[in-house]
């Protein structure tokens, strides 16, 4: 459903990312969980965000301006526009541990002001790798996104690298996790970006969150 996807600008701080009013649409997750890649199978361009087997290469704000398509469920292109445009935004991971102290800092804190001052924000995906049991530093960020009133989902990643019985107990469990401390799930996705795997769940979530938008996003 994303028809045309194109890398717009990589800023240093909130306050240098584009200023058109579009919203966005953003991914985190711990280094090396495949944001980039998870963008790159959402936008059917390999090639789209960088990728590399280096954990730590993004340290940069990313956006990528997509134009949604018509789904096979519309029978036409709708006259207008609204709706059908936006941000996919790729953050630095965190948690990186051979960035110095120095470096860790300034990534912290350019994530925490582009998910308290970003208005165009509309929803900040958290990628969890599927592999591994609820990580101390993925649930303190999540419960920093609930007590600042940040608006997420969580996107589990790698899904192909489990059975689907292993991958369905690790989903519960975490979830089971989360209700320790959460009244309410956020919503959840499983993917993977070898296999396509909730690619197509996953899309239709963000393009139905753009079209509920009112009129005043362009």
């Amino acid at each position: 459903m994303v028809k045309d996807a194109k890398y717009v600008i990589s800023s240093p701080d909130v306050s240098q990312c584009p200023q058109s009013g579009l919203a966005e649409y953003a991914f985190i997750g711990r280094s090396n969980v495949g944001k980039s890649s998870l963008i790159n199978m959402l936008c059917h361009n390999p090639k789209l965000a960088k990728t590399s087997q280096k954990p730590g290469k993004t340290l940069l704000i990313n956006h990528f301006k997509i134009e949604f398509g018509p789904s096979s469920a519309e029978a036409a292109p709708p006259t207008s526009t609204e709706g059908r445009s936006g941000y996919l935004v790729d953050l630095p991971g965190y948690g990186y541990a051979q960035a110095g102290q120095k470096q860790r800092e300034a990534l912290k804190r350019m994530i925490e002001r582009y998910c308290l001052l970003r208005e165009q924000l509309v929803c900040l995906f958290v990628l969890i790798d599927c592999r591994h049991e609820a990580q101390k530093i993925d649930l303190e960020f999540i419960r920093w996104l609930g007590e600042n009133g940040v608006p997420f989902a969580i996107v589990f990643t790698k899904g192909d690298k489990l059975g689907r019985v292993s991958l369905s107990d690790k989903v519960t469990k975490y979830k089971e996790r989360l209700l320790e401390e959460w009244e309410e799930l956020p919503p959840m996705f499983v993917t993977s970006s070898e296999t396509g795997l909730g690619s197509e769940e996953l899309t239709a979530y963000i393009e139905n969150l753009n079209k509920s938008l009112t009129p005043t996003l362009p």
